[in-house]
């Protein structure tokens, strides 16, 4: 049998506000869905943030106190050597006590799961990827993936600089990656390698008048 999304059920004591319960008919139901989005989970945070992480069932006394049984991915921070729940999947069973008449004319109580994204999963991303520099991005997320920054030279025309700046950003652009240039005249390049460093941009493009000459730039990683 379907299932459906009970919006109109007062919120139990115990149940998360954030967490819109969804109903089944059986278990089994239920069951499946608690581990479609435990790989749902999984999937946002190492195929988009660029996050490893490991599903699993919390043991009784980790559990959520009014639930069946909780699953969740577990992250590894780096700079702390500590574990952290990315989020979590809850059964909560027959926990609201609904009824329902099912096929057969009888009544019976309905199961319901308990899940929400929230935005913990900013933190865990910061927490895994941020350092001592600032914010880092995993490129699949970040509303600049790359940032082009001219360096100009006294002896080159500086307009020269600014137009391929703006040149290869345009084409990156056209390519369908997140890109802009940096042709701010009053702050010097080193301001700015701090600027978008600070701000997470996965990649830095600096562009010199020498570089040009040989068709090629300087990349640099967040």
């Amino acid at each position: 049998m379907g299932v459906w999304q009970s919006h109109s059920i007062n919120q139990e004591p115990g149940v998360p506000l954030a967490r819109r319960p969804h109903s089944f008919c059986n278990k089994e139901e239920a069951d499946e869905e608690v581990l479609e989005i435990l790989e749902l989970y999984r999937r946002i945070y190492e195929e988009y943030l660029a996050i490893p992480v490991v599903k699993g069932k919390k043991s009784e006394n980790e559990k959520l106190a009014c639930v069946l049984y909780t699953t969740s991915v577990e992250a590894f921070i780096p700079n702390t050597g500590r574990g952290i729940q990315g989020t979590a999947s809850h059964c909560l069973g027959h926990k609201l006590d609904i009824i329902y008449e099912n096929e057969k004319g009888e009544k019976a109580m309905i199961w319901q799961n308990s899940w929400s994204y929230s935005t913990r999963t900013i933190g865990v991303m910061v927490m895994v990827h941020g350092d001592d520099k600032g914010l880092v991005l995993p490129p699949k997320v970040a509303s600049i993936q790359a940032i082009v920054i001219p360096v100009p030279t006294k002896d080159v025309d500086t307009h020269f600089i600014f137009d391929a700046c703006f040149n290869i950003a345009a084409q990156l652009s056209e390519a369908g990656f997140r890109v802009e240039a940096d042709l701010r005249d009053n702050y010097s390049p080193d301001w700015k390698h701090s600027h978008w460093e600070l701000k997470g941009v996965p990649l830095r493009i600096e562009v010199e008048a020498k570089d040009l000459a040989k068709e090629t730039s300087m990349l640099c990683s967040a």
